[in-house]
């Protein structure tokens, strides 16, 4: 017979990067989902590892006074928050301390000046998201939410308090649309999109829906006030079906530009948190009239546009294709003509590339979760004497931070986290490097 998972009393004294407790019991670590410094606990172990162990708390010996009622009814089931136990502001400093942490530990650099947190909103903030669907025969519905905390299942969700409240206190109505179509065994996923007017619902279907379940979509979007979109294939298959014609666009007030992009197009999640940071950017890049400004990993153009505004000349690099011609498009869209976006895969040397090779003064980075280290074997150039670093994982941003500093001979002067993802363990941050 198997031996049931033991029960420990532990102490739990640090908090991990994801927003787990960390307890020594015998010196190893064991991650306590849950669990808060300065909580005694006893936490059963439900998984094992060669350095470390995994548990959950079964029962609550000391309390920390920093815990918090968590506001959704899902909390430790759904696995899209991992601190809502936590005040909001004990949670941005956390993420501060994962910052510094990797600096020190992996770049071994320090700022000369951390930056006060930026924070927003940290309810309704989720402008973007996918929902996983689910039919459940037994349970006679469809599952709709985020994944739970063993990702396996899909967690069976009455509200969202970080999804924008146009969906998050609708999940339940989602829930019962798709239990009532034909098709319902073959939407796997809803995607969000939301933009200053319009909140879109794309939904992706195994098989083609029937005029009675086109219907009822096209129904439901009407009576709440949300596009529908349908997904057949891959991304370049989104086509709406109600209304007839979709437009997703938000400004950026601190440059007085419009973006408009498409339901399945990369875009900052917090429109909040975006307002400010792209503020903050332009800020600590101190732009001036004649400046040459390189924009990498640029996207749609949420920091070349407000950078153009300000500069001489901006070039904007992306790897996708499609978001470098919307990039142009919303160049055009706001009569901005000082800019350039070039397609290129920013994974490989691109050294030979004329945009590579110019001498530019001021580099913007806001790289995916892999960093800019194929970027910084040839960049930046002599000449160029000030970067923005937009960070979405402390990890690789330390990793780079320690290159720039020792290989290209820039100081770190100012770091600081953007709580981006409030409630989750997520760790958004922004950096300046000056000669």
């Amino acid at each position: 017979m198997r031996k049931p998972n033991p029960i420990l009393e532990v102490d739990i004294t640090d908090l991990t990067h994801d927003g787990r407790g960390v307890a020594r019991p015998d010196g190893k670590a064991l991650f306590v989902s849950g669990g808060l410094p300065g909580e005694r606990a006893l936490v059963r172990v439900t998984a094992r590892h060669r350095h470390w162990d995994e548990g959950r708390i079964e029962q609550l010996l000391v309390r920390s006074p920093e815990r918090i009622e968590p506001r959704c009814p899902h909390f430790g089931l759904c696995g899209g928050c991992a601190l809502q136990h936590l005040p909001a502001a004990r949670q941005i400093e956390a993420k501060q301390r994962v910052l510094a942490e990797n600096f020190e530990r992996i770049g071994k650099v320090a700022p000369r000046e951390w930056l006060a947190p930026l924070t927003d909103q940290p309810w309704g903030y989720r402008r973007k998201g996918r929902l996983s669907v689910k039919w459940v025969d037994k349970k006679d519905k469809a599952l709709v939410g985020f994944r739970e905390v063993d990702p396996r299942f899909v967690a069976d969700l009455s509200v969202c308090h970080t999804l924008m409240p146009e969906v998050g206190t609708r999940i339940e109505a989602i829930s019962r649309l798709v239990g009532a179509l034909d098709a319902r065994r073959d939407i796997p996923q809803i995607e969000i999109a939301a933009g200053d007017d319009c909140v879109a619902l794309v939904l992706r279907h195994l098989q083609p829906l029937g005029e009675a379940d086109r219907g009822r979509l096209a129904a439901f979007g009407s009576e709440h006030g949300l596009a529908i979109l349908l997904q057949p294939g891959g991304p370049d298959s989104v086509q709406p079906l109600w209304p007839q014609a979709v437009d997703l666009h938000f400004r950026i007030d601190a440059a007085d530009v419009d973006l408009a992009f498409e339901p399945l197009d990369f875009v900052q999640v917090n429109a909040g948190m975006n307002q400010r940071m792209v503020a903050l950017a332009l800020d600590l890049l101190d732009v001036r009239p004649g400046d040459d400004v390189l924009d990498l990993f640029c996207g749609l153009g949420n920091f070349t546009l407000p950078v153009a505004r300000r500069a001489g000349s901006v070039e904007g690099v992306e790897g996708e294709a499609g978001l470098v011609a919307r990039a142009a498009a919303n160049a055009r869209r706001n009569g901005v003509d000082n800019v350039r976006f070039h397609a290129a895969d920013l994974a490989v040397d691109q050294s030979g590339a004329p945009w590579a090779m110019h001498r530019w003064r001021k580099l913007l980075l806001d790289p995916p979760r892999s960093g800019a280290a194929a970027v910084l074997d040839y960049l930046p150039r002599k000449g160029t004497d000030h970067i923005v670093y937009v960070s979405c994982h402390p990890g690789s941003l330390a990793r780079d931070a320690g290159t720039l500093v020792e290989r290209h001979g820039f100081a770190l002067v100012k770091a600081g986290v953007m709580d981006m993802f409030p409630h989750t363990a997520h760790v958004e941050s922004i950096a300046l490097f000056m000669r």
